[in-house]
């Protein structure tokens, strides 16, 4: 498959520039748009209130562990005290924790070596509940970039390096604002797993994109994408790190963004990085998605260089969704973006003042171009769509089991000091008519990466 990327890559390169008018849009410049302080998220950043909680779900695994080792209700209060004594470091406090038992930290210890809950350890084999899980793979989620085209197509047509510059930064920032309600993770893809789809414009013309899972462990996915009417091309690889920090999640970003544009085979490529994930409130709180940290776009044949902050809200203070960023020409500033990824986004010039919109999210968002895949009769057994299916089914049948037995289990909990081999919970059905067949080796797994 990367053999196709290559392949596709080299033999568009040669397609030649139309002598089209560059396209203009209308868009006229928007007033100060500072972010306020102490905003609230939108709603697609935070977790769905009737969904539930991730600490529920744990809770949920801890009845069944402390019933098989004959706790009960006293045991998992003590297993959840000696948790959060880990997790937040309260040893030096004066708050009254009981002092953990031997068998309280035996359920520690065999909790930590089952989902591996260390402040920054690598989340990549933590299995989390499902309703943190969109219903679709990462190599699709990419795709999320190329829904608005119309802000990219024709940038090569411009004679100002700085305007074709400024063309695929907003391509860049127009890629975040799409997401699904709640803080969700896309399924990790397996080993040999592509996503393919096409893209029908306006104009005629026609897009394409491919990507596939080059490897597992650790996790990357390359993908490819090009108009080769639309003198486009977009080359890249994403490699996340998830790492445990607390009551949070971070998830790192490497990897690349390569954007050609065919037209212009003077520029090179226009590299792009990504900002990195974090997932507040896993356990206590409200949980919120954010993007932070730095990242950067730069063009090294004509010496152009943005530096964007993500910036994440503090603490006390701040507002949601804001970015700030800087754009250099041979190391002297052109001007300055600010604004919200999830909302309107601007570019001030240095020289003039005058400013102009880059991204409205919240009147241009919905006009995202629509992709076609194939159906699922035509589709490759290892094709994203195909995939997914049983392990969806399995995680459903496990979910309905696992909060009907804590359920019951709490409700017929015999007396302390009864427990016995026969009280304890029978294992989870696995050939009942309403259970799923095996997982397949290719089978998705819903880990934390």
């Amino acid at each position: 498959m990367m053999g196709l990327f290559s392949q596709a890559g080299s033999h568009f390169r040669g397609v030649t520039s139309s002598t089209s008018k560059p396209q203009q849009h209308g868009q006229q410049p928007h007033e100060d748009i500072k972010a306020p302080e102490d905003t609230e998220p939108d709603d697609t950043s935070i977790l769905d209130e009737n969904e539930g909680s991730i600490i529920l779900s744990l809770i949920s695994q801890l009845r069944y562990v402390c019933w098989s080792f004959g706790l009960y209700s006293k045991g998992l209060t003590d297993v959840l005290t000696w948790l959060i004594h880990l997790d937040l470091d309260l040893s030096s406090s004066n708050l009254p924790l009981p002092r953990p038992t031997h068998s309280t930290r035996r359920i520690v210890i065999y909790l930590i070596q089952r989902w591996q809950c260390r402040v920054g350890m690598d989340l990549s084999r933590v299995t989390f509940p499902t309703f943190v899980l969109e219903p679709r793979s990462m190599l699709e989620r990419i795709t999320d970039f190329m829904s608005h085209p119309d802000l990219i197509f024709g940038a090569e047509a411009f004679d100002d390096p700085e305007e074709r510059f400024i063309r695929v930064l907003q391509y860049y920032l127009a890629g975040w604002h799409i997401k699904p309600k709640g803080v969700k993770k896309p399924y990790n893809p397996v080993l040999g797993e592509f996503f393919r789809c096409r893209y029908d414009y306006p104009n005629g013309t026609q897009g394409f994109y491919i990507s596939e899972q080059v490897s597992h462990h650790p996790p990357i996915s390359a993908f490819y994408y090009i108009s080769p009417s639309n003198h486009l091309s977009i080359l890249g690889e994403l490699r996340p790190k998830s790492k445990f920090l607390g009551n949070s999640v971070s998830t790192t970003m490497e990897g690349e963004n390569r954007v050609t544009l065919l037209g212009k085979e003077e520029d090179g490529e226009y590299v792009i990085t990504m900002p990195n994930m974090y997932a507040r409130g896993i356990l206590f709180g409200k949980m919120v998605l954010e993007l932070g940290d730095m990242c950067v776009m730069k063009n090294e044949k004509n010496g152009l260089v943005c530096e964007l902050d993500f910036k994440t809200k503090g603490f006390f203070s701040g507002t949601y969704n804001a970015i700030a960023g800087k754009v250099r020409h041979n190391n002297t500033e052109i001007g300055e973006i600010s604004g919200r990824w999830s909302h309107i986004m601007d570019f001030k010039n240095t020289k003039t003042g005058a400013k102009r919109v880059l991204f409205d999210a919240v009147k241009d968002g919905q006009n995202v171009s629509p992709k076609w895949v194939p159906p699922e009769s035509e589709q490759e057994p290892n094709e994203s769509r195909r995939i997914p299916k049983e392990p969806e089914a399995a995680i459903e049948v496990a979910r309905e089991w696992i909060f009907g037995s804590c359920m019951s289990s709490q409700a017929q909990s015999p007396p302390q000091g009864t427990a016995s081999a026969q009280t304890k919970p029978s294992p989870p059905p696995t050939s009942t008519p309403s259970s799923p067949p095996k997982e397949k080796s290719s089978s998705k797994q819903p880990d934390a990466s």
